[in-house]
């Protein structure tokens, strides 16, 4: 292939050039992986947030029921002098339910890798709160970041992230991100984290691969980010999305398997598929709540609170920072 099928790495974006390093070293590796990171861009965040609305997904209206039922006792756990930092923080639909319940909400610090949908969802809690200083933080969350120096020192930071996305993590980067996390709420800060308890593999591979074949989509739209950003050829009709529970390792798998024998090319690199050969695009880890506690011990936070839902299938953990991790 010409070099005039290549990018020119001086003129594409510090993101563009990520997502292009992670894809060739991903379609190099055996087995083949993609980080799941690069699902969101701005229509890989919208299809996430339909996938959300679907009924087989239950994580996310189960963990919004323990938000508003908790709310109260979280603020007043936390203290009217505490300032939001949220990581991946989306739509910012569930910081809300908690910024509602402070007198008077004084800072918000959304991070998030969508650019446009940080933008928009930022616009609307502005408006939404009017005495509220809300900053933006384009970045990818689990690579070092500066929070704004403008912040209020008086306020206690408490790093809030929902969503059971900690849960796309393996163990050990769990234990990186948490550490980062730490960091981030500082030496007396606080971590408000929800995740997926561990339950039936039925339960838990139908939440992952819905009727409706939304889940499928949001999969494939890594591969379709590839010939958008990178372009690649890519034949995503070639690809079927693939969701499983893998007992012995407590997690979800998807993958994106290849249908026959194929090959594509990406920045001047051909890579090939066998039949049935897959991408493994993301895991996402159930837990405990003992193990998790234990986790979360590593990176350096005591648990202060637990939140549950009645059935048992989703925890949402407030932990205070204690500088052993």
């Amino acid at each position: 292939m010409s070099d005039k099928t290549r990018s020119d790495s001086s003129t594409i974006n510090p993101m563009t050039q990520a997502f292009l390093k992670d894809v060739l070293t991903g379609f190099s590796k055996t087995p083949k992986s993609l980080p799941p990171k690069w699902f969101y861009d701005d229509i890989g965040a919208k299809l996430f947030e339909d996938i959300c609305e679907l009924p087989e997904y239950y994580l996310t209206r189960t963990e919004r029921k323990i938000l508003e039922s908790a709310a109260a006792e979280i603020v007043a756990a936390l203290g009217e002098d505490t300032v939001l930092v949220e990581f991946g923080s989306g739509s910012m639909s569930k910081v809300r339910i908690i910024l509602d319940q402070f007198t008077t909400p004084k800072e918000f610090v959304a991070v998030d890798i969508s650019v446009e949908q940080l933008a928009e969802a930022a616009k609307e809690i502005e408006s939404a709160y009017p005495g509220l200083r809300v900053f933006s933080i384009a970045a990818d969350f689990t690579q070092p970041f500066d929070l704004p120096a403008d912040l209020d020192a008086s306020l206690r930071r408490c790093v809030f992230f929902p969503g059971s996305t900690i849960g796309n993590f393996n163990p050990q980067d769990a234990k990186a991100l948490l550490a980062h996390m730490r960091t981030a709420a500082g030496p007396k800060g606080r971590l408000l984290i929800g995740f997926d308890l561990k339950k039936d593999a039925a339960v838990l591979e139908a939440a992952y691969d819905d009727a409706a074949g939304v889940t499928a989509a949001f999969n494939k739209n890594v591969l379709a980010r590839i010939n958008r950003e990178l372009g690649g050829d890519v034949n995503l009709d070639a690809f079927e999305h693939v969701a499983f529970y893998n007992d012995a390792d407590g997690r979800i798998e998807m993958h994106l398997k290849s249908v026959g024998m194929q090959s594509c090319s990406i920045d001047g690199h051909t890579f090939h598929f066998t039949d049935g050969e897959s991408i493994h695009t993301e895991n996402s880890y159930k837990y405990a709540i003992r193990e998790f506690e234990q986790l979360a011990a590593t990176a350096g936070f005591g648990l202060a609170e637990t939140w549950t839902d009645s059935d048992g299938k989703f925890a949402l953990l407030l932990f205070d920072v204690t500088n052993t991790g």
